[in-house]
Formats: structure tokens, C-alpha cells, sequence
């Protein structure tokens, strides 16, 4: 018996945004939902990630999805409302919203300058208030509201209080907001995963302490962004209408909670 193949299609006729997907986990969360037939905003910020945004959209369209290139600082009300109206002027409506986009910092507690915490704070806190606002007043209703935090937010853990707290506000944010707007059967829910592979988490850490975290997870190694985008994924489909307002940990067992 010859193993059917066949990509599921069970996204066609959805628009899903993701912020921060120029690469990274955005980029493979962009592509995996393209290939379930979903068409992509893709956003990034700065004229470092334009390139990389460009190729985003590159495989979106090669699994055979539309995709719409936008870009701002998500820290400012009128870039999030424009990205916003951006994707509804170009597919006349928005479903899914991934809001990925995000900052790392690994310093010590008393080293983190005001000017660093203010930055963080803008990036992974206010900016997604800021998004997860608009998508509850711009999405179609069934619609999705999937966040990106980190396993860090459960995690004891030093270096990382600054980057952590700055998380830490998803989980009341998407409890809040998921009461708020259960009614129009739109689903809130956070992905916090653990140390994956990439250059986001390589460019604060060294080879040393890169293989003591991998040795955290039973399988000893870290995370690859193929292990996280099947689970968001599910939160983006209609299979997942029963799961809403909870922070679901993905991790290799680098951490249960």
C-alpha cells in the first residue's frame, strides 16, 4: 500500500497574518500554513529583513498560496492598523493571526538598561496587545488568535528576566481576551516554545551553553521549527474550536507545566 501524500488543504479560502515572518519561526510557520492552502501577510521590520521577507513570500507562493508583503513597528497603533487594513484590502478578509514577532535579550537582572527594557517591553508586550486588539476587531468570526511566547515564561531560569517578563503578560492577555471574544467562536491561544535551533536563539548564546540547554530536553538536543509549526497548525484549523485561553508549552520535555 503506496502512503497517500496528497497536502492537506483544510486552510483554502483562509488569510492568515503573521507578524515577524521574514524568517525563522515566522517564515516556517508562513510556509507550513501556505501549504495547508491559507494565503500570507507576510510582515517584517526593517530594511535588514526585506530580503528575507521577499523570500518568505517566495515559498508562500511556491506552495501555491498568495502572499502579501507588509512592514512596520508593531510598538505603534497606526503600523498595526495599517498592516491590518493592508491584508483586508488585498484578500477582503483575515482568519488566522499569528503574532509572532519578538525581541531577545540574555543579560543579567541588574544589567538591563532602561533603554533595553523599554525596547523589550515594546516589542513582546505592547506590540502584541496591540496586534491581539486589532485581530479581535478585524477578524472573520470562527476566526484564530495564535501567540508566540516562550517556555521561559514558566522556566526558572537567569539571564533571561528581561526577555521573560516581557512574555509573561500573553498568558493574561490571551485568558482575557479569549472570555472577551469566545462568543464569535474566535479561539485565543499561546504557543510557548522551547530553545529551537535558529539564529534568534544562537545570537545570544555560545556552543557551551547552546549543548547544556539541549541536554535540559529528554531527547537532548534543541528544538527545530518543524517540531513547533504542526502545533500551530492545529491551532489554526477548525479541529482546534475546543481549545481556547490556555499557553501550551512545546518543548521536548525541557520543561512540564
Amino acid at each position: 500500500m503506496t502512503q497517500d501524500t496528497t497536502p492537506i488543504r483544510d486552510l483554502d479560502g483562509k488569510v492568515a497574518l503573521i507578524t515577524g515572518s521574514a524568517r525563522n519561526l515566522g517564515r516556517a510557520i508562513a510556509e507550513s500554513l501556505a501549504a495547508r492552502g491559507a494565503d500570507i501577510v507576510v510582515h517584517h521590520h526593517g530594511a535588514n529583513s526585506a530580503q528575507d521577507a521577499e523570500e518568505t513570500a517566495a515559498r508562500v507562493k511556491a506552495a501555491g498560496a498568495r502572499a502579501l508583503i507588509t512592514s512596520g513597528d508593531l510598538a505603534l497603533r497606526a503600523n498595526v492598523q495599517a498592516v491590518f487594513q493592508a491584508a483586508r484590502e488585498a484578500f477582503g478578509r483575515i482568519d488566522i493571526v499569528v503574532n509572532n514577532a519578538g525581541m531577545v535579550l540574555k543579560k543579567a537582572f541588574v544589567d538591563v538598561t532602561e533603554a533595553e527594557f523599554d525596547r523589550l517591553f515594546g516589542v513582546n508586550t505592547k506590540a502584541s496587545f496591540l496586534v491581539m486588539q486589532e485581530a479581535a476587531r478585524r477578524l472573520e468570526d470562527g476566526g484564530r488568535i495564535i501567540n508566540i511566547g516562550t517556555t521561559l515564561q514558566g522556566a526558572t531560569t537567569g539571564m533571561y528576566a528581561a526577555y521573560a517578563g516581557s512574555k509573561a503578560p500573553l498568558d493574561a492577555f490571551t485568558r482575557a481576551l479569549a472570555k472577551e471574544i469566545g462568543a464569535r467562536g474566535i479561539t485565543v491561544n499561546t504557543v510557548a516554545p522551547g530553545p529551537l535551533d535558529t539564529p534568534f536563539f544562537h545570537a545570544e548564546e555560545n556552543a557551551q551553553t547552546a549543548a547544556y540547554l539541549a541536554g535540559m530536553s529528554p531527547m537532548n538536543r534543541l528544538g527545530e521549527v518543524e517540531d513547533v509549526t504542526p502545533l500551530v497548525d492545529f491551532l489554526a484549523t477548525g479541529d482546534s474550536a475546543w481549545v481556547t485561553a490556555q499557553t501550551l508549552f512545546i518543548n521536548g520535555g525541557f520543561l512540564a507545566r
